[in-house]
């Protein structure tokens, strides 16, 4: 079967998550994708996602090929120009100052390969006050208004469940590459990209940012309520909790009849959407109690029978048994040797054609160097020096 990017070839130098994230959306769909690390023999940090065998280090690197190799010694240099000469992507996640010191810097690597698309992904950008500083997801979080407007108003700042910062910066950086990639077929150029945690967390921030660039609105914490609409948000039944998304005048109409409270049609603080969100904890305190007297489930159905968005709050195992979720078969298999049979995330989009495939676990570390060293021509005399010189 085709695969949608097979015959790609991308070169992976990043670590912790923002670029695994984004080499992730390659390797899924057929990239060839090797990932250099640094000989167990030389001193570094590692990966930083933690042990090579976890759950989070499979889920971010499967699909890919291991090759270790030493940035720092010249035949490690040398080596890695050798495969940029046939790369189409080079995705890293240095800072700017570490990868000219280097020689590894875009301006050299174009020299070598003008169609290479040079992507780095950093915490604030690759120049300005902060270019050089390091990033992190929760500091990025912080920094981009996003814990500002989470929470309960009144508590404090508080991050998101997940890290959004540095999976949104991946998936930017993927989308960057892609359009690269596209252009590069009419100019038979390729070019810089470029994405970093702040300015992807600021995008994410969407209508939010936009309230305030457009009106001057400040957003605060409005905790599960949405911010200008309502009634949007977690409501308390007879047995828990469960969302309901009711806005515009006719869904309005539909929830008033579907809870029983139909003199709230005629009153006056809910005439409109302005007006309900002005009177928010007014028209809460009336949907809470005609909620109580049923549960989640008897709920979901009636409200589902008369068309208004809701849903129940699921933990992690409530989603992956979810049978939704289990018709749309994100949870996928792959043979790990020495795990087994374990199960990772897929992807979220689907290709009718050329869908996306968990092919293989994450590689063990250099387990593919001497095949990539014998497909750049060097032979098993030269592989064995380079392990005895420590460049591999």
């Amino acid at each position: 079967m085709n695969e949608a990017l097979q015959g790609l070839k991308l070169i992976d130098l990043t670590r912790v998550r923002a670029g695994p994230s984004a080499v992730r959306q390659f390797a899924d769909w057929g990239a060839d994708v090797i990932k250099i690390e640094t000989p167990d023999s030389i001193d570094s940090n590692g990966d930083l996602s933690g042990r090579r065998e976890g759950s989070d280090f499979q889920n971010l690197h499967r699909n890919k090929r291991s090759m270790t190799l030493n940035l720092k010694s010249k035949d490690g240099l040398k080596i890695f120009k050798e495969l940029i000469k046939n790369a189409d992507i080079l995705v890293e996640n240095f800072r700017p100052n570490v990868k000219k010191r280097l020689g590894i810097n875009y301006e050299i690597m174009e020299e070598i390969n003008p169609r290479l698309i040079y992507a780095s992904i950093s915490g604030f950008g690759q120049s300005g006050p902060y270019s050089d500083l390091p990033g992190f997801d929760q500091v990025a979080q912080g920094m981009g208004g996003l814990m500002s407007v989470t929470g309960f108003e009144g508590n404090g700042p508080l991050r998101v469940g997940i890290p959004v910062a540095d999976l949104s910066a991946g998936l930017h950086c993927a989308l960057g590459i892609l359009t690269a990639l596209y252009e590069r077929e009419r100019s038979g150029l390729g070019q810089c990209v470029s994405a970093s945690l702040l300015e992807s967390q600021v995008s994410m921030l969407d209508f939010q940012a936009a309230r305030y660039l457009v009106s001057e609105e400040i957003a605060g914490q409005t905790g599960n309520d949405h911010p200008t609409m309502a009634p949007m948000g977690a409501f308390r039944t007879a047995d828990g909790y469960i969302n309901i998304a009711s806005t515009g005048e006719a869904m309005w109409r539909r929830l008033c009849n579907a809870l029983d409270i139909k003199e709230s049609l005629d009153d006056k603080d809910f005439e409109d959407d302005t007006a309900r969100t002005k009177n928010r904890k007014k028209l809460t305190n009336i949907i809470t109690q005609a909620l109580s007297i049923n549960t989640n489930n008897d709920w979901i159905k009636k409200l589902n029978k008369a068309s208004i968005p809701c849903g129940p709050i699921n933990n992690i195992q409530e989603v992956f048994n979810d049978p939704q979720i289990m018709h749309s078969a994100i949870a996928q298999t792959v043979i790990h040797p020495e795990l087994g049979e374990i199960k990772l995330v897929g992807q979220a989009m689907k290709l009718s054609r050329t869908p996306s495939k968990l092919k293989t676990a994450a590689p063990n570390k250099g387990e593919h160097t001497n095949i990539i060293l014998k497909e750049l021509g060097y032979d098993s005399e030269s592989i064995a020096k380079f392990k005895m010189e420590k460049v591999i």
